[in-house]
């Protein structure tokens, strides 16, 4: 391998290793498995409309392959009356950890923010989740208590 690993935008072609590495995502974190239609629906997200609700980034190896990944979204504050980047997700596969890339799909998810004209980006990360808790006070990240609920609307 030649090069350096790298963060870029998604590409279409990018849209079922994303669906595999979402689904690796869910299995590391005990969740169900995603939705087979998994690449369809992100493609309208991502490249469906002229202003994409969703954006991804990809972390790339020298060799082309597609390791990790990191989707966010722009959202509001009530509070603050305010819009802020809400990362959705932000995931790298077991043995790319640790090489930096975790750091640059940050960096690439505050350049969106940047981009958007936003002034902070927010996420969630499992209370078990003890490694990426630290990697996220390392970036100088801080918690905040809360719980997250979900109710199914019914038809």
């Amino acid at each position: 391998m030649t090069g350096a690993p790298r963060v870029r935008h998604a590409r279409p072609a990018d849209l079922s290793r994303i669906a595999e590495l979402v689904a690796e995502h869910a299995s590391y974190e005990k969740a169900a498995p995603p939705v087979p239609d998994l690449a369809e629906r992100l493609a309208v997200l991502l490249f469906g409309t002229p202003i994409p609700r969703l954006r991804c980034l990809v972390a790339e190896l020298p060799d082309g392959e597609v390791v990790g990944y990191a989707t966010c979204a722009p959202e509001l504050s009530t509070w603050e009356g305010r819009e802020y980047l809400h990362m959705d997700c932000l995931f790298l596969r077991t043995g790319n950890r640790g090489l930096g890339l975790g750091a640059a799909l940050m960096d690439a998810v505050m350049a969106e923010a940047r981009g958007l004209g936003l002034t902070e980006v927010q996420w969630q990360t499992p209370a078990w989740n003890e490694g990426a808790a630290r990697f996220y006070e390392r970036l100088g990240a801080r918690a905040k208590e809360k719980l997250r609920y979900s109710l199914p609307v019914q038809s």
